[in-house]
């Protein structure tokens, strides 16, 4: 698979959807990492727990993330 680079977050910048640029220390560029860790880490409990009353909360949560 070829490797894609932009070269557009080289000068330290990300784009916001929208066309907005931000650093890439920005909160809002956090937040979004601490979002996909948190899901990652919910898809991760429901894969180890089998009592499915106890992986419906974590599902619904799923969902909302």
């Amino acid at each position: 698979m070829p490797k894609i680079y932009t070269r557009t977050g080289d000068d330290g910048t990300t784009a916001l959807f929208g066309g907005d640029r931000v650093g890439k220390g920005h909160p809002r560029i956090r937040a979004y990492g601490t979002v996909d860790e948190v899901n990652a880490l919910v898809g991760v409990a429901r894969a180890h727990l089998s009592d499915s009353e106890a992986t419906a909360p974590l599902h619904d949560i799923f969902q909302e993330i």
